[in-house]
C-alpha cells in the first residue's frame, strides 16, 4: 500500500490505523513516499506504534514536487507484485485491501468506491454527492479510479511506464485511461470503500474545483490522439445552467442546491475555459 505524502501530520495517523484494522489475512507493506514534508515526518515515522504491524517504510521522492512522481517512487521502491494506493488524509474501511485483492483475479487494475459521511460534517457532505457502492466513475470516454482509491498489478504498472508526472492533478483519472486504452481491465470492487476527506471551506473547495477543471483539459490533450472525444456539449450546457440558475446568491435556491456543490460545478467550468485557453484546445469546452 503506497500513500504519497507532504506535510500529512496529524490526519496520516487516521490513515494508518485504518490501514492496520485491515481484514486482510496476507502480508503487506505500507510504504510512505515523503514528498518533501517539513512537518517532522521522518521523526514522526521513526518508531511508530504501528511500523511492525503494517511492515512501514518511508521513502524520499522529494526530488520533485507532485503527487505521481511521489507515487511512482513508493511503487517502484514497494516489494509485491500488487500495489494499492490511497492518500494522507483519508480513511480506508476495514474491507478495502481485501476486495482489491479479491477483484483483482480478474483484472488488471481496480478501483473503490468512496463515501463522504464518515469524515465531513453533513454540511460539506452535501458538497459532494458520491455514487452508489457498486456504480463505477464514468467519464464522458472511459471509466477511472479515483485518486484516493486506485490499485494495479505491478506488471500493469510497469506496462504504463507508472503515473504521468507532468500530470499535477488528474494523474488518476490519465491512469486510468491509460490502462484502457493499452488493451488492459479496469475493474470495480464495491466492497473496497475509502471515506474521502472534502475541502471543508468554499475557498478551498472552489481552489480544487478549479484544478479539477484545468486538469481535465490536460487529460483530454493527452488522450485525443487515441481517440477521446470532445466533451459534449449536452454536459457543458447542464453545467452552465447550474452555474446561472443554481447560484447560492438567490436566496430562494440555497435550500435546494448547496452552496459547495455550486461551487464544484463553478469552479471546474472555470477551471475548464482556463484550461482550453491554455491549450488553445477550445472543443474541450
Amino acid at each position: 500500500m503506497i500513500i504519497a505524502v507532504f506535510n500529512g501530520l496529524p490526519l496520516l495517523d487516521e490513515q494508518l490505523e485504518s490501514l492496520a484494522a485491515q481484514d486482510y489475512s496476507g502480508p503487506f507493506e505500507v510504504i510512505i513516499s515523503d514528498n518533501g514534508s517539513t512537518d517532522g515526518l521522518p521523526g514522526h515515522l521513526e518508531g511508530h506504534p504501528l511500523a511492525e504491524r503494517l511492515r512501514l517504510r518511508r521513502v524520499d521522492s522529494s526530488d520533485r514536487a507532485g503527487a505521481p512522481h511521489a507515487r511512482n517512487v513508493g511503487a517502484v521502491a514497494a516489494g509485491g507484485d500488487f500495489l494499492a494506493f490511497t492518500d494522507q488524509d483519508d480513511r480506508v474501511h476495514p474491507g478495502w485491501l481485501s476486495a482489491l485483492v479479491e477483484a483483482a483475479a480478474d483484472y488488471d487494475a481496480v478501483g473503490g468506491p468512496i463515501e463522504v459521511v464518515s469524515l465531513n460534517s453533513p454540511k460539506v457532505a452535501k458538497w459532494r454527492p458520491s455514487p452508489p457502492p457498486e456504480e463505477r466513475f464514468p467519464s464522458h470516454y472511459l471509466y477511472w479510479m479515483h485518486g484516493n482509491n486506485m490499485s494495479m498489478w505491478r506488471t500493469t504498472f510497469e506496462k504504463v511506464g507508472g503515473f504521468d508526472e507532468t500530470m499535477v492533478y488528474g494523474d488518476d483519472l490519465d491512469m486510468s485511461w491509460t490502462i484502457q486504452e493499452a488493451g488492459m481491465t479496469l475493474g470495480h470492487a464495491p466492497g473496497a470503500m475509502v471515506a474521502y476527506r472534502l475541502r471543508p471551506t468554499l475557498r478551498e473547495a472552489w481552489h480544487q474545483s478549479l484544478n479539477y477543471g484545468r486538469s481535465q483539459v490536460d487529460v483530454y490533450a493527452k488522450h485525443r490522439p487515441n481517440g477521446c472525444p470532445p466533451y459534449p456539449l449536452r454536459g457543458t450546457l447542464i453545467t452552465l445552467a447550474v452555474v446561472l440558475f443554481c447560484n447560492p446568491a438567490f436566496v430562494f435556491m440555497r435550500r435546494w442546491v448547496p452552496s459547495g456543490l455550486w461551487m464544484l460545478h463553478t469552479g471546474v467550468l472555470a477551471g475548464r475555459i482556463q484550461g482550453s485557453w491554455r491549450l488553445r484546445t477550445f472543443d474541450y469546452l
